[in-house]
């Protein structure tokens, strides 16, 4: 497993990998805000809202990005970005269904050995605090993440 710079060509395999990860985070946000405002939120339906997402945040080229290898699939994705001294891992996923243990760790060491030659001096990371975000905490936390504020977002559906 390696982790590589993206190319143009890795595209519909990162974004499929968005769509497939979110999955339970789209369900339980759909379970949370209910359909009017899920729908008015992802327009075009939950199977494609990430990856979507992500499609426009590669072809806005303001991230970095980098993709995740295991014997010639791409079982990853990592986008980032920084401001002075501050960087941040934004969008990232494994692929549910590979198995592989590590993915995550090895995308993350990726950017924070850049951001560290690059001379950036703070990392965040956004996640949720839903059950569906426990995996991602988790794998924050496994690669030194120890710090964080919480928060709430609230929506209401106007009429």
């Amino acid at each position: 497993m390696y982790v590589r710079k993206y190319r143009q060509s890795d595209l519909a395999e990162v974004t499929a990998i968005a769509d497939a990860a979110w999955r339970p985070i789209r369900k339980m946000s759909r379970e949370a805000l209910g359909d009017a405002v899920s729908d008015i939120l992802n327009p075009l339906g939950d199977d494609v809202s990430k990856g979507l997402q992500v499609k426009a945040q590669i072809e806005s080229g303001k991230y970095g990005v980098a993709v995740c290898e295991h014997e010639g699939r791409i079982v990853g994705f990592v986008t980032w970005t920084s401001e002075g001294p501050v960087g941040e891992i934004c969008n990232n996923a494994a692929m549910p269904e590979s198995g592989l243990k590590g993915v995550g760790q090895a995308m993350y060491r990726f950017v924070l050995d850049l951001f560290r030659e690059q001379g950036i001096r703070v990392v965040k990371v956004t996640t949720g605090l839903d059950p569906a975000h426990a995996p991602a905490r988790r794998a924050y936390e496994r690669a030194g993440f120890c710090r964080h504020l919480d928060f709430t977002t609230y929506y209401m559906e106007l009429k």
